[in-house]
């Protein structure tokens, strides 16, 4: 893998090359976010941008009603940099989803200003977390919210009931994200996730790197 990544890297800038080699010691996997049924093209994509801005590599979407549209002026390129898994084969993607995240490893985290289980501040960052945002309007699903492992909430102090799901995100994300690089846990990605990343990048500003690919495979084979 890190073969393939050094062939097409003779096709990227000094410039960009060393923008990967800083940014990639600070994506992380120990966190990540889970979107279920986000119709709303502007906060599907404001979400993506901030996760990007925060480091966070993985972002997985749940489709069971809404199909997962975005916008280019907002995302502005930042889908590229991470690694969007969907999940649409079945009538209600959610529980699937969520039985995937804890064989990984991760403990489903709900965000709703509806339960008071504990507040941002409150929130440890130890253990693997799967972040949870649902829909502006209906918030998460009763089947997210059954199945969730914990609920954390943004403290507020005004009339409004919550934040557009693109700022509780940011919000979110800059609290745990710093909290996270603080402490002492390993959230780094290891060796053969950065590998995995690195070749993702590559593929996505080397022109025609399939058919740089192949031949660089037939050159081995």
């Amino acid at each position: 893998m890190l073969g393939l990544f050094d062939y097409l890297a003779q096709f990227i800038s000094d410039n960009k090359k060393l923008k990967f080699d800083k940014i990639i010691q600070y994506r992380t996997k120990h966190i990540t976010v889970v979107l279920e049924d986000i119709f709303q093209s502007h906060n599907a994509s404001a979400v993506l941008r901030s996760c990007d801005c925060f480091g966070i590599q993985d972002v997985h979407i749940i489709e069971n009603r809404n199909a997962y549209n975005l916008n280019p002026d907002v995302e502005l390129g930042s889908a590229k940099w991470l690694n969007l898994k969907k999940y649409n084969e079945h009538k209600n993607n959610t529980v699937d989803t969520f039985n995937y995240l804890r064989k990984e490893g991760y403990r489903i985290v709900a965000t709703s200003p509806h339960r008071n289980d504990q507040l941002l501040e409150d929130l440890k960052v130890d253990q693997k977390m799967a972040l949870v945002f649902g829909t502006e309007l209906e918030g998460l699903s009763e089947i997210a919210m059954e199945n969730a492992d914990e609920f954390v909430q943004i403290p507020m102090y005004g009339f409004t009931e919550s934040f557009n799901i693109s700022v509780s995100a940011a919000i979110i994300l800059a609290n745990l994200t710093y909290k996270m690089r603080k402490s002492k846990i390993k959230w780094q990605l290891n060796d053969l996730e950065k590998a995995e990343v690195l070749l993702s990048w590559a593929r996505s500003v080397v022109k025609d790197h399939a058919l740089l690919e192949r031949k660089y495979l037939h050159k081995k084979s």
